[in-house]
């Protein structure tokens, strides 16, 4: 009868909430879209309803349901003048001006109003612009107008019809007038927008997701420079934390822990790449950096060295600026290296340079590396040179340490020499590479115990817009044969840094290598450069796909080939016969998923399924952990089958805090995630005690959830010290000096701490308040290849928390064990790993802190 009861109240329920939830409620009112255009921000669609048209109520005057994704990053992703429009089947339909220059307008389309589709950008008027959109429906073709207006209203309007929004008609001018936006005074001023009648409950449903959104922000807002006030009387708490005996164990894969490389914030060319030198190849341009030029870096000594840069006959055609010195009486060039070039006393390094000599007195360059005071600390000299282009490879030995040396290249004799590809690396590479990366960077990475390294980037990978897509065979082979390119973060790519290089890294690691290439369009975020449109920019032309799809099979060759034919033999004459064993391919980098993209997608797709189907190919699911984008790349990883799709997300930490479960709840029949780039944000983007323990809680959820999640890597890695396009980063570094922040002991401890099964357990504290128990975070996982039981612990509290650890159930009894803590205030941006001695029946957590530590395997 109870149970008869609870039934028939529960149907109630759904009908009263299928309908009307209250008897007074109205069946309609009045809805207005429209967007702010406050400080020109056009920051996307908002709603306000009435009743009569007269008094309006605006559902969270701060509140976008759809934002614009079009073009640069800041300067563009704006929504000018939308107009929404419903459908004869219920589809709401949205379009609107991107600017005031392109030819082409926004389109999206919702159900709801909630849940959007992923947006299109329609080249539709090539010679001008389109402003003001608005859609005509035409009931006796079933056919859409829309119709637009340009800045030169001289000519009229024009339009393109469509049934389904993805197929247009030609552009035609027609005569006929746009019918004005409606004018709706809000209590922050007054709007142009459309006015629909709608029923009540989409009304109400809007009402429900602004209140939503606010309360979900409001949570992951929650700060721990408020615990003072949110646990005010919290005392130490103690606690038990037993193994679930109920629940089998749940296997972990090998792949959990990596790190992302991405060439940003300098960490290729003067970081992770060793090579001392900037400029080295006199390739700068504007296009690098408008006030870049061939020259950048370099100068002529004070005694009248003339510089310039020529083409004529160049080592290469990839590399084809080089420097023509016109000198007497000793004069040269200096190279400044990147902000200076670090040297240290007693090492050894690797002069080269190509140069031929256009006098008919042939001399010998003189190498000197000096200090800021004209001291020299190490040089060498060359042979007499030729008249043809030759290289000089020369060792040097340092007899003092300087942080800023400069590189002083002079001649013997009066008259004109050419130089090229100057060049400078410490012996003491990582692994002693030729060619190889810096050794402390390279150190500092390996001692995260990554299992697989993504390279070469993100939006690097796809580039800023069709030209600047990453090519993977532009950056192989000899250094001075290798095309270099402007970086999509403002700076430049000499590539010496390459696809080999990085596979090598990999192997040195002993690192799955993970490759990310452009799924045949570039960055969404790409400005024109050129082009008619900015983002997507209509990807690669469907009738050179072909061969875009062939270069990203002969990468798998070149990693995995035979070494006497194609791109394997290609490896081979590197240095490396052995196949690199490559497993995993990215395909795309949180695309915008549009048709555009997934028909791409689907084509390199299906191409590396039927040649290499023993090859796992990682899709996106777009920028973000929600929105259309993601539902999308999820919906196309589905359909195709894909083995992994790629997550990313920067949240607050309170974001992580509330949001424990996230991965609980993922469907375990559909792909696996790889979390390819996440890190907790705060408003200053600094990395602290406050960020590491929430990624760290983080952590601890995604290996309850290892069935699910198979991979992750933090991001970005590296940033140079006054070369920061973003932050945090994990490892932050200067020419002399590498510094690991909170984070990345985080990682570093997973990483070394890695186990292959999960252990299940319940935690139970004397204060059960929710608040309370959502700051404590544990992981128990064995390690297979030692037997070793790691356990990990997180308290996000400003109290201590006084632990019982029951393990029995595994036979293990009481004892004591070594742990490392990091731990802190909340704001800490040094705190760093220590030692200490814990009692499994007392262990003691320390407010604000990690703990981590194992318990070898019971003989």
């Amino acid at each position: 009868m109870k149970k008869q009861l609870v039934y028939i109240c529960l149907l109630v329920f759904i009908t009263v909430t299928q309908n009307k939830l209250y008897a007074n409620e109205p069946d309609s009112a009045y809805l207005f879209a429209y967007s702010s255009g406050k400080n020109n921000h056009h920051n996307g669609l908002h709603f306000a309803w009435s009743m009569d048209k007269k008094k309006w109520h605006s559902i969270g005057p701060e509140s976008s349901f759809l934002r614009s994704d079009y073009g640069q990053w800041g300067t563009q992703k704006k929504m000018i003048d939308p107009f929404l429009f419903l459908s004869p089947t219920g589809t709401w339909h949205c379009v609107w001006s991107l600017n005031q220059e392109d030819g082409a307008f926004a389109h999206s389309e919702s159900r709801d109003l909630i849940h959007w589709e992923s947006q299109s950008y329609p080249l539709v008027f090539p010679s001008g612009n389109c402003l003001s959109p608005i859609i005509n429906y035409q009931k006796n073709t079933g056919v859409y107008q829309v119709i637009w207006k340009t800045d030169r209203p001289s000519i009229g309007n024009y339009a393109v019809e469509t049934k389904d929004f993805k197929l247009f008609s030609a552009t035609t001018k027609v005569m006929q007038e746009q019918h004005a936006k409606e004018q709706v005074r809000l209590s922050d001023g007054t709007y142009p927008g459309t006015v629909h009648k709608v029923a009540w409950g989409t009304i109400e449903k809007l009402l429900k997701k602004q209140q939503l959104d606010a309360y979900k922000g409001k949570l992951n807002q929650e700060r721990m420079a408020d615990d003072g006030t949110r646990f005010a009387s919290l005392t130490a708490i103690k606690g038990k934390l037993k193994l679930d005996e109920h629940m089998p164990d749940r296997a972990i894969s090998d792949l959990l822990i990596g790190a992302f490389f991405e060439d940003i914030n300098y960490a290729a060319d003067g970081g992770l790449y060793a090579e001392l030198i900037q400029n080295r190849g006199f390739e700068y341009t504007s296009k690098d950096r408008k006030e870049w030029n061939s020259l950048t870096a370099w100068s002529a000594t004070d005694d009248g060295a003339v510089l310039v840069i020529d083409t004529i006959l160049p080592i290469h055609q990839h590399n084809q600026h080089y420097v023509t010195m016109k000198v007497k009486d000793g004069a040269g060039i200096v190279n400044e290296g990147f902000g200076g070039i670090a040297i240290k006393k007693g090492e050894q390094y690797k002069f080269s340079v190509y140069s031929r000599a256009k006098s008919a007195q042939l001399g010998q360059l003189l190498i000197r590396l000096i200090d800021r005071d004209g001291n020299t600390i190490a040089e060498t000299r060359t042979k007499k040179l030729s008249k043809k282009w030759q290289q000089y490879t020369l060792p040097m030995l340092a007899n003092a340490s300087v942080s800023d040396a400069r590189l002083v290249i002079t001649y013997s004799q009066d008259g004109t020499v050419d130089l090229d590809m100057v060049s400078l690396f410490p012996k003491n590479t990582f692994h002693h590479r030729e060619n190889g990366l810096r050794a402390d960077l390279a150190t500092t990475i390996a001692d995260m115990k990554p299992r697989f390294v993504r390279f070469p980037g993100g939006c690097v990978a796809h580039g800023d817009g069709l030209e600047n897509i990453y090519h993977w065979k532009n950056t192989i082979g000899p250094v001075e044969q290798r095309k270099p390119q402007r970086n999509l973060w403002g700076y430049h790519q000499s590539f010496g840094l390459g696809y080999f290089e990085y596979f090598q890294f990999c192997e040195d690691l002993g690192a799955e290598p993970v490759p990310v290439v452009a799924a045949g369009v570039p960055c969404q975020n790409s400005a024109h450069h050129g082009h008619k449109l900015g983002g997507q920019q209509c990807g690669i032309p469907m009738e050179e796909m072909g061969h875009y799809v062939q270069d990203i099979l002969d990468l798998i060759e070149y990693a995995n080939g035979d070494v006497h034919t194609g791109w394997g033999k290609k490896r081979a004459e590197a240095g490396h016969p052995a196949p690199f064993n490559l497993k995993y391919i990215g395909i795309g980098n949180e695309d915008l998923i549009t048709d555009i993209f997934k028909e791409r997608f689907t084509m390199i797709y299906e191409a590396i399924k039927k040649k290499y189907p023993q090859i796992e190919v990682i899709g996106t699911a777009g920028p973000f952990y929600e929105g259309s984008d993601y539902v999308a790349g999820w919906d196309l990883a589905t359909k195709l089958e894909v083995p992994l799709i790629d997550e990313h997300y920067y949240n607050p930490p309170g974001w992580f805090i509330h949001n424990q479960d996230f991965y609980d709840r993922y469907d375990r029949s559909k792909s696996k995630v790889y979390l390819g780039e996440y890190a907790a944000h705060l408003p200053d983007r600094a990395s602290t005690i406050e960020t590491a323990l929430a990624e760290a809680l983080h952590l601890c959820n995604v290996e309850r959830n290892a069935d699910v999640v198979t991979m992750t890597s933090y991001a970005p890695l590296l940033a140079k010290e006054g070369n920061t396009q973003w932050s945090p980063d994990l490892i932050y570094f200067n020419n002399t000096t590498v510094k690991p922040t909170v984070g990345y002991y985080i990682q570093q401890a997973f990483g070394q701490h890695a186990g292959q099964t999960y252990l299940f357990s319940d935690l139970q504290l004397s204060n059960q308040d929710e608040a309370v128990n959502k700051r404590i975070g544990k992981s128990i996982v064995r390690d297979a290849k030692t037997g070793d039981i790691i356990v990990k612990l997180v308290n996000l509290l400003p109290v201590e928390v006084d632990l019982e650890l029951d393990l029995s159930a595994i036979g293990i009894r009481k004892q004591e064990v070594k742990a490392t803590v990091i731990a802190g205030k909340p704001t800490d941006r040094t705190a760093r790993p220590v030692a200490a001695t814990l009692e499994l029946d007392r262990c003691k957590l320390s407010p604000y802190s990690f703990t981590v530590f194992r318990i070898p395997a019971q003989k």
